[in-house]
This record gives structure tokens, C-alpha cells and sequence, in this order.
């Protein structure tokens, strides 16, 4: 039987913010994402998270919303509510964008934690475009990643216990296009790290 040939991945960064926990009685109201680079059989190359990227802020798809959530972000929902993009629109213009970066590479979303930022965006993916270009299961958790990696439980990996060289330097500041510049940055340096030295 002749080998299968492997598709490149694509992975793409995408960091959401939304008022409440979960998807449709909760809305997402910004999405940001950048391309942080590509992997085939010769390995992973990192790309420049700030070539590629996308950004919009969504109108809500409810009245409902958690006061504590809505806060992190700071963005104002009576805004959206005028000015925020179609939900619709937002999705097809996002899944447009995937499919123009990938150029024949399999997108990999990846987050860190990705399991918040997968449900509300496959959830808008589906509901609004009845597909997704990652597929239901193109998700990479960058802490998963690095519990592996490092040979940690997963509940034992916080962010302040990670080697500082894996870290960005940027700023978390809950813009979502910023967050996910600064988790692809983090990416990059977990798929080139070989884990901790042994002594």
C-alpha cells in the first residue's frame, strides 16, 4: 500500500471574547485570529503572527450576559448591538479568510486554553455557516501542548509556571487580535521547545 501523503497543517491563532460561559444563550462578541505558522514532513516553520490576520467585533445574539464576563473584554454591548458585525457575515468573511491563508494547507485552530474559544467558535461556525474550515476536530490546546511537553499534569500547567523563554513578551490585554498575536508568538517557541533539561 503506498504511504499516504500528509497535507500540510496550517495553524491559526484565535483568541475570542464573549459575555457569558457558553454559546447561544451567551454571545461571542470579538474574534481575533493571525496564521502562526505551518508544519508538513520537513518539520514547523513559524510565520510572522502579525503578516496575517484577521479582527471583527460581532453584534449579540441575546439580551442575556454575565456582567463579570462582559467586563474582561470592556467592550460595550450597546455598541455592538449598532455597530457590531452580522454574526452571519462575520463567519463567512472569517471562514474566507482561513481557506485564502491555508492555500491547500489543513487549518489547525490553536488557543491557549483553546477548549473557551473552540466552543463559542465552532458554535458560530456551524449555527451561522453550517460548516467549519477546521473541520469538527482541527482544535490544538497549546497548554495540553506543554503538559505534554513537559511531562506535567494538565491541571498542574498555569501560565506563571512556564519556562519565561516560551513566553511572549507582549502584553495580555483581552483585545482579541492582540491575544492571539501574543499566543501564536508562544506557539512558535512550544513547537521548537524539546521540553525541560534534564539534569
Amino acid at each position: 500500500m503506498a504511504p499516504r501523503r500528509l497535507r500540510p497543517s496550517l495553524y491559526v491563532s484565535v483568541d475570542i471574547e464573549a459575555d457569558g460561559p457558553i454559546p447561544g444563550p451567551y454571545s461571542m462578541l470579538s474574534l481575533g485570529a493571525c496564521v502562526a505558522g505551518v508544519q508538513d514532513g520537513d518539520g514547523f516553520r513559524a510565520a510572522d503572527p502579525e503578516q496575517r490576520t484577521f479582527y471583527r467585533e460581532l453584534r449579540p445574539v441575546s439580551e442575556e450576559f454575565v456582567p463579570e464576563a462582559l467586563a474582561v473584554s470592556g467592550l460595550d454591548r450597546g455598541r455592538l448591538a449598532v455597530e457590531g458585525t452580522e454574526p452571519a457575515r462575520a463567519m463567512r468573511e472569517f471562514t474566507d479568510w482561513v481557506r485564502e491563508a491555508g492555500a491547500g494547507a489543513q487549518p489547525v485552530m490553536c488557543g491557549y486554553p483553546a477548549s473557551y474559544d473552540w466552543t463559542f467558535l465552532y458554535w458560530y461556525l456551524i449555527r451561522f455557516t453550517g460548516s467549519s474550515p477546521f473541520g469538527h476536530s482541527g482544535c490544538l490546546d497549546m497548554k495540553t501542548l506543554y503538559a505534554t511537553k513537559a511531562g506535567l499534569p494538565l491541571r498542574a500547567v498555569a501560565k506563571g509556571t512556564m519556562p519565561r523563554e516560551l513566553l511572549s513578551r507582549r502584553r495580555h490585554t483581552h483585545h482579541a487580535l492582540d491575544d492571539a498575536i501574543e499566543q501564536a508568538e508562544m506557539f512558535a517557541r512550544l513547537m521548537a521547545w524539546q521540553g525541560p533539561s534534564r539534569r
